[in-house]
């Protein structure tokens, strides 16, 4: 088990390692410097010179990242030469608004998809299930940009029952919160209902076909109670891995959608912060993300075995029933 966590530890390590090495050149190769940013289009070369060594950046490349590291590995992400605030800090006032819509995202497609991934499965190849494929195929084909302004014209110009833009704060009501965080949300959900309703789908429609399933039904019970009580856990593994997966992206991958509605989350800070040239925040943004990320992706692995004992159990676990059931072919073999 120890070797196992150090090995995935190390893999984590050099992810983060090679991601944030990968922003600091991709931010040196950018055009422009923040000393430009600060001084103004006026400045002289001169000064941007000068500005420039005062902040450090004329160092060497690895001098400026494994001192950044340094500071990293002691919960110092740095400081932002624009605002002058702490890159935690900002982390902090901004994480909440991004959280809060990559949960309600995430929340909204599953209680969208599981249904259907369920009756579609109950009824395949039916008029049904070709009908929620092509609406699944739709919403796999729309992306975020693209579905928001629809979502807009449709539910704030048309109806007018939810607002276009802006962000009410939970603790001014959870009500205006969440009919400021339903649109965003659902633009980004579109994509993950098309995704999950497929992988749920195709698994369930695989254990239904399994000789145990059959049996459950042969002795009498209910095709709604073998659906559920048989067949939609074992099923399940792939739903939690593509839901923790997209819990991780879409914690960093709503850039678009808060810059569309004006969201003044992570993905924000880090769109003004490109514009900006302010690598110390790019870097402490995408280094919080990387490590959410790699955590995300280890709370997965605990899914599993919450899900599946035999997980917990190890590997002699999970070859057991197939070493009993080779014991029992070998005795009716020997029988015959």
């Amino acid at each position: 088990m120890w070797s196992d966590i150090l090995r995935r530890g190390g893999y984590a390590l050099l992810v983060i390692l090679l991601v944030t090495i990968g922003v600091q050149a991709l931010m040196a190769l950018a055009p422009g410097s923040v000393a430009e940013v600060i001084l103004g289009e006026a400045a002289t070369p001169e000064a941007v010179a000068a500005m420039n060594a005062e902040l450090g950046f004329d160092r060497p490349f690895f001098v400026q990242y494994f001192d950044w590291l340094f500071s990293a590995l002691q919960g110092d992400l740095g400081t932002s030469p624009i605002t002058h605030i702490p890159v935690t800090e900002a982390i902090m006032q901004r994480l909440p608004v991004t959280l809060e819509l990559a949960v309600l995202a995430l929340s909204i497609a599953l209680l969208v998809a599981i249904p259907l991934a369920v009756l579609s499965a109950t009824f395949p190849n039916s008029g049904l299930d070709r009908g929620i494929n092509a609406v699944t195929s739709a919403f796999l084909s729309i992306p975020a940009f693209v579905a928001g302004p629809v979502l807009v014209f449709f539910f704030a110009v048309t109806m007018k029952t939810l607002p276009a833009l802006g962000w009410t704060p939970i603790e001014e009501g959870l009500g205006p919160n969440l009919r400021g965080a339903i649109l965003p949300a659902l633009a980004v959900a579109l994509t993950e209902i098309a995704a999950f309703h497929r992988v749920l789908r195709a698994d369930l429609i695989g254990t239904l076909r399994e000789d145990y399933v059959a049996a459950a039904r042969a002795k009498g019970m209910t095709g709604t109670y073998v659906l559920f009580r048989h067949a939609f856990r074992p099923s399940s593994f792939s739903l939690l891995t593509i839901s923790g997966l997209s819990l991780a992206r879409l914690i960093g991958g709503t850039i678009i959608v808060e810059a569309l509605f004006v969201l003044p989350g992570i993905g924000q800070l880090i769109s003004s912060s490109i514009i900006q040239r302010d690598v110390v925040t790019v870097q402490g943004v995408v280094a919080f993300i990387a490590v959410g990320f790699v955590v995300i992706n280890m709370l997965v692995d605990v899914g599993y075995g919450a899900i599946d004992p035999r997980v917990r159990r190890g590997p002699r676990a999970r070859k057991a029933p197939v070493a009993a059931k080779a014991r029992t072919t070998q005795g009716k073999a020997v029988s015959a």
